[in-house]
Protein backbone atom coordinates (compact mmCIF):
# COMPACT_ATOMS: atom_id res chain seq x y z
CA UNK A 1 0.00 0.00 0.00
CA UNK A 2 1.15 3.74 -0.91
CA UNK A 3 3.10 5.48 1.97
CA UNK A 4 0.60 8.51 0.93
CA UNK A 5 -2.29 6.38 1.97
CA UNK A 6 -1.05 5.29 5.45
CA UNK A 7 -1.01 8.90 5.70
CA UNK A 8 -3.71 9.91 4.90
CA UNK A 9 -4.65 7.25 7.35
CA UNK A 10 -2.92 9.23 10.05
CA UNK A 11 -5.09 12.24 8.98
CA UNK A 12 -8.46 10.18 9.58
CA UNK A 13 -7.18 9.21 13.11
CA UNK A 14 -6.67 12.77 14.14
CA UNK A 15 -9.66 13.67 12.42
CA UNK A 16 -11.76 11.04 14.02
CA UNK A 17 -9.93 11.86 17.39
CA UNK A 18 -11.21 15.57 16.79
CA UNK A 19 -14.55 14.07 16.50
CA UNK A 20 -14.60 12.37 19.45
CA UNK A 21 -13.44 15.24 21.54
CA UNK A 22 -17.24 16.35 20.05
CA UNK A 23 -19.00 13.34 21.02
CA UNK A 24 -17.72 13.83 24.74
CA UNK A 25 -19.54 16.88 24.71
CA UNK A 26 -22.36 15.26 23.20
CA UNK A 27 -22.19 12.08 25.44
CA UNK A 28 -22.42 14.42 28.51
CA UNK A 29 -25.10 17.36 27.43
CA UNK A 30 -27.89 15.67 25.13
CA UNK A 31 -29.00 13.84 28.16
CA UNK A 32 -29.20 16.97 30.74
CA UNK A 33 -31.24 18.86 27.57
CA UNK A 34 -28.01 21.21 27.27
CA UNK A 35 -27.14 22.76 24.09
CA UNK A 36 -23.75 20.95 21.93
CA UNK A 37 -22.88 24.30 20.98
CA UNK A 38 -22.59 26.65 24.00
CA UNK A 39 -21.40 27.39 26.33
CA UNK A 40 -17.80 26.78 25.31
CA UNK A 41 -16.48 23.23 27.03
CA UNK A 42 -15.76 23.76 30.86
CA UNK A 43 -14.50 21.33 33.67
CA UNK A 44 -17.79 20.08 35.75
CA UNK A 45 -15.87 20.23 38.46
CA UNK A 46 -14.97 24.02 38.95
CA UNK A 47 -16.39 25.36 35.65
CA UNK A 48 -13.27 26.68 34.66
CA UNK A 49 -13.19 27.29 30.63
CA UNK A 50 -11.56 24.68 28.95
CA UNK A 51 -8.82 26.30 26.61
CA UNK A 52 -8.33 25.40 23.30
CA UNK A 53 -4.41 23.90 23.76
CA UNK A 54 -6.18 22.13 26.95
CA UNK A 55 -8.73 20.30 24.81
CA UNK A 56 -6.22 18.28 22.11
CA UNK A 57 -7.71 14.78 21.75
CA UNK A 58 -5.58 12.62 23.80
CA UNK A 59 -2.41 14.63 24.11
CA UNK A 60 -3.87 17.26 26.09
CA UNK A 61 -4.77 14.45 28.94
CA UNK A 62 -1.71 13.17 28.94
CA UNK A 63 -0.09 16.83 28.94
CA UNK A 64 -2.60 18.08 31.76
CA UNK A 65 -1.37 14.98 34.37
CA UNK A 66 -4.99 13.32 33.70
CA UNK A 67 -6.11 16.16 35.87
CA UNK A 68 -7.85 19.72 35.51
CA UNK A 69 -5.23 23.22 35.31
CA UNK A 70 -7.61 24.42 37.31
CA UNK A 71 -8.86 22.68 39.93
CA UNK A 72 -6.68 19.90 39.79
CA UNK A 73 -9.45 17.21 40.05
CA UNK A 74 -8.53 14.14 38.21
CA UNK A 75 -9.87 13.78 34.46
CA UNK A 76 -11.75 10.24 33.56
CA UNK A 77 -9.78 8.25 31.28
CA UNK A 78 -13.00 7.58 29.15
CA UNK A 79 -12.48 10.91 27.58
CA UNK A 80 -9.52 10.03 25.68
CA UNK A 81 -10.83 6.23 25.44
CA UNK A 82 -13.58 7.86 23.60
CA UNK A 83 -11.23 9.96 21.25
CA UNK A 84 -9.25 7.46 20.79
CA UNK A 85 -12.07 4.91 19.77
CA UNK A 86 -13.56 7.08 17.62
CA UNK A 87 -9.85 7.72 15.83
CA UNK A 88 -9.37 4.18 15.17
CA UNK A 89 -12.76 3.75 13.93
CA UNK A 90 -12.66 5.94 11.26
CA UNK A 91 -9.10 4.53 10.37
CA UNK A 92 -10.79 1.79 10.01
CA UNK A 93 -13.47 2.71 7.69
CA UNK A 94 -11.20 4.82 5.56
CA UNK A 95 -9.13 1.57 5.01
CA UNK A 96 -11.53 -0.41 4.60
CA UNK A 97 -14.02 1.83 2.24
CA UNK A 98 -10.83 4.21 0.84
CA UNK A 99 -10.98 6.83 -0.76
CA UNK A 100 -14.79 7.18 -1.85
CA UNK A 101 -18.50 8.17 -0.44
CA UNK A 102 -18.78 5.63 1.13
CA UNK A 103 -16.16 6.81 3.98
CA UNK A 104 -17.96 10.06 5.36
CA UNK A 105 -21.06 8.45 5.25
CA UNK A 106 -19.83 5.61 7.46
CA UNK A 107 -18.02 7.78 9.36
CA UNK A 108 -21.37 9.67 9.83
CA UNK A 109 -22.67 5.98 11.57
CA UNK A 110 -19.87 5.28 13.79
CA UNK A 111 -19.90 8.65 15.41
CA UNK A 112 -23.59 8.37 15.84
CA UNK A 113 -22.97 4.77 17.24
CA UNK A 114 -20.19 6.04 19.48
CA UNK A 115 -22.53 8.78 21.17
CA UNK A 116 -25.91 6.20 21.36
CA UNK A 117 -23.52 3.42 22.85
CA UNK A 118 -21.95 6.13 26.10
CA UNK A 119 -25.20 7.27 26.16
CA UNK A 120 -27.50 4.32 26.82
CA UNK A 121 -24.54 2.87 28.75
CA UNK A 122 -25.23 5.97 31.54
CA UNK A 123 -28.71 6.51 30.86
CA UNK A 124 -30.39 3.88 29.64
CA UNK A 125 -31.93 5.82 26.87
CA UNK A 126 -31.00 6.25 22.62
CA UNK A 127 -32.23 10.21 22.32
CA UNK A 128 -34.55 10.71 19.53
CA UNK A 129 -32.13 13.75 18.15
CA UNK A 130 -29.53 11.23 17.40
CA UNK A 131 -31.84 8.43 16.10
CA UNK A 132 -34.60 10.11 14.14
CA UNK A 133 -32.60 12.39 11.63
CA UNK A 134 -29.95 9.31 11.57
CA UNK A 135 -32.85 7.82 9.86
CA UNK A 136 -33.13 10.62 6.87
CA UNK A 137 -29.63 10.89 7.05
CA UNK A 138 -29.07 7.29 6.17
CA UNK A 139 -31.66 7.14 3.95
CA UNK A 140 -30.21 10.23 1.98
CA UNK A 141 -26.40 8.66 1.88
CA UNK A 142 -27.70 5.32 -0.11
CA UNK A 143 -28.03 7.70 -3.22
CA UNK A 144 -24.25 7.76 -2.32
CA UNK A 145 -23.41 4.74 -1.38
CA UNK A 146 -23.37 2.63 -4.85
CA UNK A 147 -24.27 -1.43 -3.53
CA UNK A 148 -27.09 0.14 -1.58
CA UNK A 149 -29.95 1.33 -2.98
CA UNK A 150 -32.35 3.70 -1.92
CA UNK A 151 -35.26 0.86 -1.77
CA UNK A 152 -32.81 -1.47 0.60
CA UNK A 153 -32.58 1.51 2.58
CA UNK A 154 -36.14 2.21 2.93
CA UNK A 155 -36.62 -1.17 3.39
CA UNK A 156 -34.65 -1.62 6.07
CA UNK A 157 -36.13 1.53 7.91
CA UNK A 158 -39.08 -0.62 7.68
CA UNK A 159 -37.83 -3.69 8.79
CA UNK A 160 -35.49 -2.36 11.42
CA UNK A 161 -38.04 -0.63 13.02
CA UNK A 162 -40.97 -3.43 12.30
CA UNK A 163 -38.94 -6.36 13.47
CA UNK A 164 -37.63 -4.71 17.17
CA UNK A 165 -41.62 -3.81 17.50
CA UNK A 166 -42.94 -6.67 17.35
CA UNK A 167 -40.67 -8.17 19.96
CA UNK A 168 -41.61 -5.48 22.01
CA UNK A 169 -44.72 -5.93 21.76
CA UNK A 170 -44.84 -9.99 21.67
CA UNK A 171 -42.57 -9.30 25.22
CA UNK A 172 -44.95 -6.66 26.93
CA UNK A 173 -47.62 -9.20 26.21
CA UNK A 174 -46.69 -12.36 27.26
CA UNK A 175 -44.46 -11.00 30.57
CA UNK A 176 -47.12 -7.90 31.27
CA UNK A 177 -43.37 -5.41 31.58
CA UNK A 178 -41.67 -3.28 29.09
CA UNK A 179 -38.53 -5.46 28.34
CA UNK A 180 -37.10 -3.25 25.35
CA UNK A 181 -37.70 -0.04 24.64
CA UNK A 182 -38.98 2.72 22.04
CA UNK A 183 -34.88 3.99 21.25
CA UNK A 184 -33.90 0.51 20.24
CA UNK A 185 -36.82 0.55 17.42
CA UNK A 186 -35.73 3.59 16.07
CA UNK A 187 -31.70 2.36 16.60
CA UNK A 188 -32.26 -0.70 14.53
CA UNK A 189 -34.40 1.50 11.77
CA UNK A 190 -31.55 3.96 11.56
CA UNK A 191 -29.05 1.37 11.34
CA UNK A 192 -32.04 -0.39 8.40
CA UNK A 193 -31.20 2.87 6.86
CA UNK A 194 -27.40 3.03 6.90
CA UNK A 195 -26.87 -0.50 6.27
CA UNK A 196 -29.86 -1.88 4.11
CA UNK A 197 -32.60 -4.44 5.06
CA UNK A 198 -30.02 -7.42 4.71
CA UNK A 199 -28.08 -6.29 7.60
CA UNK A 200 -31.20 -6.60 9.99
CA UNK A 201 -31.44 -9.88 11.36
CA UNK A 202 -27.69 -10.20 11.35
CA UNK A 203 -27.15 -7.32 13.12
CA UNK A 204 -29.94 -8.58 15.75
CA UNK A 205 -28.36 -12.34 15.92
CA UNK A 206 -25.21 -11.21 16.96
CA UNK A 207 -26.54 -8.08 19.38
CA UNK A 208 -28.96 -11.32 21.20
CA UNK A 209 -25.44 -13.48 21.44
CA UNK A 210 -23.19 -11.06 22.50
CA UNK A 211 -25.92 -9.62 25.18
CA UNK A 212 -26.83 -13.18 26.41
CA UNK A 213 -23.19 -13.72 27.02
CA UNK A 214 -22.87 -10.64 29.08
CA UNK A 215 -26.38 -10.12 29.83
CA UNK A 216 -26.31 -13.89 32.15
CA UNK A 217 -23.20 -13.47 34.10
CA UNK A 218 -24.09 -9.70 35.46
CA UNK A 219 -27.63 -11.05 36.21
CA UNK A 220 -26.23 -13.64 38.24
CA UNK A 221 -23.58 -10.77 40.03
CA UNK A 222 -26.92 -9.51 40.84
CA UNK A 223 -27.50 -12.66 42.37
CA UNK A 224 -30.45 -13.68 39.96
CA UNK A 225 -32.08 -10.81 39.51
CA UNK A 226 -34.45 -11.09 36.20
CA UNK A 227 -35.74 -7.40 36.92
CA UNK A 228 -31.82 -6.36 35.97
CA UNK A 229 -31.43 -3.85 33.35
CA UNK A 230 -28.78 -3.97 30.49
CA UNK A 231 -29.36 -1.57 27.98
CA UNK A 232 -29.48 -3.53 24.40
CA UNK A 233 -28.11 -0.20 22.20
CA UNK A 234 -24.47 -1.12 22.88
CA UNK A 235 -24.56 -4.37 21.96
CA UNK A 236 -26.91 -3.70 18.63
CA UNK A 237 -24.25 -0.91 17.96
CA UNK A 238 -21.66 -2.98 18.17
CA UNK A 239 -23.14 -5.56 16.06
CA UNK A 240 -23.96 -2.65 13.50
CA UNK A 241 -19.94 -2.06 13.44
CA UNK A 242 -19.13 -6.03 12.88
CA UNK A 243 -21.64 -6.33 10.52
CA UNK A 244 -20.34 -2.98 8.30
CA UNK A 245 -17.16 -4.87 8.30
CA UNK A 246 -17.22 -8.42 7.99
CA UNK A 247 -20.81 -8.94 8.05
CA UNK A 248 -20.78 -10.59 4.41
CA UNK A 249 -17.74 -13.01 5.39
CA UNK A 250 -19.53 -13.70 8.61
CA UNK A 251 -22.65 -14.56 6.27
CA UNK A 252 -20.48 -16.35 3.98
CA UNK A 253 -18.87 -18.56 6.79
CA UNK A 254 -23.03 -19.12 8.47
CA UNK A 255 -24.01 -20.24 5.53
CA UNK A 256 -21.06 -22.61 4.26
CA UNK A 257 -22.21 -24.06 7.75
CA UNK A 258 -24.96 -24.96 7.32
CA UNK A 259 -24.88 -25.79 3.58
CA UNK A 260 -21.35 -27.64 3.11
CA UNK A 261 -21.68 -26.81 -0.76
CA UNK A 262 -22.71 -23.60 -0.61
CA UNK A 263 -18.27 -22.37 -0.20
Amino acid sequence: MPVQFYTVLGIAFVFGGCIGSFLNVCIYRIPAGKSIVSPPSSCPACGARIRWYQNIPILSWLFLGRKCAGCKVKISIRYPLIEALTGGLFMLVLWYFGLSWATPVYWVLTAALVTITFIDLDHQIIPDVISLPGIVVGFIASFLVPWLSWSDSLLGILVGGGSLYLVAWLYEMLTQREGMGGGDIKLLAMLGAFLGWKAIFPVIFLASLVGTLVGVPLMLLQKGDTKFAIPFGPFLASAALVYLFWGQALVHWYLTLLVPSAG
